[in-house]
């Protein structure tokens, strides 16, 4: 009898098959394609719906024990060197296979709603089924180079999706920046990719860690090479998922529209790269220096995530820093090797993260309704305030998602983030001090979002205020833009709030899998660990841990609620006049990119105008001087050319002349 695994292979292909379809369909019936939204949608809908069957089938199996399941086929041979292709199935293909299913089907139907008037509409639907399908195939990938095919699938769809909106300048740029950065990290992995199969024949995960470990017990290869190849394979998921100085692509991708930015910082290209941190722990784990890189990369990147946060304005950009945080905390569990922990996180953080882009995009849904379709209008918190009364399912779900990733218990962020942080308190203190800290942080940053957006008096109809966030961003308002009313403000459609709904549910509970007395979701992914995690668990060790931690994130929320709410303190204010360097230094981010813009982009520039001028001063050059050269002396030849054998003859005896005088001349 067959199993579900034997049949995971329809899981990436099922939406690969709807997109290359509907894809085909745009090329060869453009028009009809687009006129026909329902039958695209309810397509794809059903290709994304029944890969989520299976994979909601595959893991039931691996739940019940089953053992892992792999097959594989000769893809290419050359003498003695075999490469096999195939898919795999175990509790963390089994896990990501379902999360990522779950979220892509969500978004699918929440986009129904949200690109309802857009005219790109079926090449939106396109797209999400072709990114789906692309991480799918990254999931279920035996081996590092099928991983790295569908690595670059990934990311060349996070291109067209990011850039889905191509006329609008911010778009095509964040599009590009995306496009760039990555392929930095993508080059550091293929780099690496290819060392590790210098030092051990293998592609294979296991292959690699066991080749790789005797290799340097041999000495064949000595361990700064080890490290180095290691550190290029961790390139790929520095880029993949933004970490520090990597990351400066995914606030900029929230140029894309809502739907996408929810799959890319939930389900899919971010979870990427800690998904194959994951798959290589084998190796990794086996050079503690690796795990400190690893360990002191995540918690840069949670802190600096945090810390521009706390000055972010535009809502979206406020959730996606808050991304880069949480993605630093499941790099810091990673290098304290600790990877159930940190796909622990991914996974809890993947649901209330995409509800809380999904409402962000709910709220800006109604914004348009005021301020239009100008972006920096319409995802700017200072034109908020008091939506909750308008959009009760939004407030209600966004409000769950902020307790979460602040964690409160007994919401999901908590049982993920603490044991995280239990981890770190345990490998290394001082990491531990700063990912502690950055939990008050993204306490207070949400909360600060919440209110902002939520509470208070709307603000939406000062034109004054409308008229100077245009002029800081070199815009003029549009004066054809017809005025809507605050009345117009209501709650969105039912594709767009059932999603909302649907993920609150496991944004509270799904927690509860993980518990460290007797956690499901580590005694999937590894039995052995789950078992001396319960044998050893001591209440003494976790109560004043966990408490601390609650205490932290409740400090940032009674800030934001005394700030933001009651307006009792005036903490931005206060701040940014007695620390003025410090709020400088957060509005820019770092000035991380205007660190690229200056060394990269005007570097780049500056050495292709100095390349242009050498290709056209001295390679031109030297091409015209040849070419004036040649009709020069063509031009001098031709005066030769009379016809008369008498001149020839002429030429003829005075060159013997000259070469007799020449060889005379030598001679003596």
């Amino acid at each position: 009898m067959h199993s579900a695994a034997d049949f995971a292979w329809l899981i990436p292909l099922l939406p690969l098959c709807g997109a290359v379809l509907i894809g085909l369909g745009l090329i060869s019936f453009n028009d009809l394609f687009n006129r026909s939204r329902k039958p695209v949608a309810i397509t794809l809908l059903t290709s994304v719906g029944a890969s989520a069957f299976i994979s909601y089938a595959v893991l039931a199996e691996q739940l019940s024990g089953k053992p892992p399941v792999e097959h594989l086929f000769i893809w290419a041979s050359a003498g003695s060197f075999e490469l096999p292709m195939g898919y795999v199935i175990d509790p963390l293909a089994a896990v990501m296979l379902a999360l990522v299913t779950t979220i892509a089907f969500l978004v699918m139907i929440y986009s129904h709603g949200y690109m309802a008037h857009d005219p790109g509409y079926v090449r939106f639907f396109t797209y999400l089924a072709l990114f789906s399908s692309s991480m799918l195939g990254l999931i279920v990938s035996p081996n590092l180079l099928e991983i790295y095919v569908f690595w670059e699938l990934v990311g060349m769809c996070s291109y067209l999706l990011v850039g889905f909106w191509y006329d609008r300048d911010g778009a095509a740029h964040a599009a590009q920046k995306a496009f760039i950065v990555n392929r930095v990290g993508d080059f550091g992995l293929l780099l690496g990719i290819l060392g590790l199969f210098w030092a051990t024949g293998s592609f294979d995960f296991h292959g690699i860690a066991d080749g790789l470990s005797e290799s340097v017990s041999s000495g064949t290869v000595p361990i700064w090479a080890a490290l180095t190849l290691c550190i290029l394979v961790f390139m790929g998921p520095m880029a993949k998922s933004a970490q520090f100085p990597l990351h400066v692509w995914l606030p900029d991708a929230m140029e894309g529209p809502t739907p996408i930015s929810a799959l890319i910082h939930a389900a899919t290209m971010v979870a990427a790269g800690v998904f194959l941190v994951a798959r290589l722990d084998p190796l990794f784990s086996q050079f503690p220096f690796v795990g400190l890189f690893i360990a002191i990369i995540g918690t840069v990147t949670c802190f600096l995530g945090a810390s521009i946060a706390l000055t972010q304005m535009d809502l979206k950009k406020g959730l996606a820093y808050s991304t880069v945080s949480q993605l630093g905390y499941m790099m810091l569990a990673m290098g304290c090797g600790a990877p159930v922990a940190g796909m622990f996180h991914l996974v809890t953080h993947a649901c209330f993260k995409a509800m809380l882009f999904l409402g962000s995009g709910s709220v800006i849904h109604a914004m348009e309704e005021v301020v239009g379709h100008e972006p920096i209008l319409a995802q700017d918190m200072r034109l908020m305030g008091g939506l909750r009364k308008k959009m009760p399912i939004t407030a209600i779900t966004f409000f769950i998602g902020c307790i979460a990733i602040s964690g409160i218990p007994p919401l999901a962020g908590f049982w993920s983030k603490d044991e995280i942080l239990g981890q770190a308190f345990n490998s290394f203190p001082i990491l531990w001090f700063i990912g502690f800290l950055t939990a008050g942080m993204t306490a207070f940053y949400m909360f600060r979002l919440y209110f902002l957006t939520f509470e208070g008096e709307f603000r939406g109809e000062n034109q004054e205020m409308q008229l100077s966030l245009l002029a800081l961003a070199g815009k003029e308002k549009d004066e054809e833009h017809e005025e809507h009313e605050v009345g117009n403000i209501h709650e969105s459609a039912w594709p767009m709030t059932l999603p909302l709904a649907i993920l609150a549910i496991p944004s509270v509970l799904i927690g509860f899998i993980g518990v460290p007395w007797n956690s499901i979701f580590a005694n999937l992914l590894d039995p052995l660990e789950a078992l001396e995690v319960a044998e050893n668990f001591s209440w003494g060790e976790f109560l004043p841990l966990a408490t601390a931690s609650v205490a932290i994130s409740s400090t940032g929320i009674v800030l934001a609620v005394l700030t933001y709410y009651l307006k009792r303190l005036d903490l931005g204010v206060y701040l940014s006049k007695k620390y003025p360097q410090i709020n400088s230094f957060l509005q820019n981010k770092w000035y991380l990119d205007d660190i690229n813009e200056k060394i990269f982009v005007k570097g780049s520039r500056k050495l292709a105008r100095e390349v242009l001028e050498v290709d056209a001063k001295v390679v031109d050059g030297v091409v015209n001087l040849t070419g004036l050269l040649t009709l020069g002396s063509g031009e001098g030849l031709k005066y030769f050319e009379t016809g008369r054998a008498q001149f020839y003859a002429l030429i003829v005896f005075g060159g013997v002349i000259a070469l007799v005088a020449l060889f005379g001349v030598v001679g003596a």
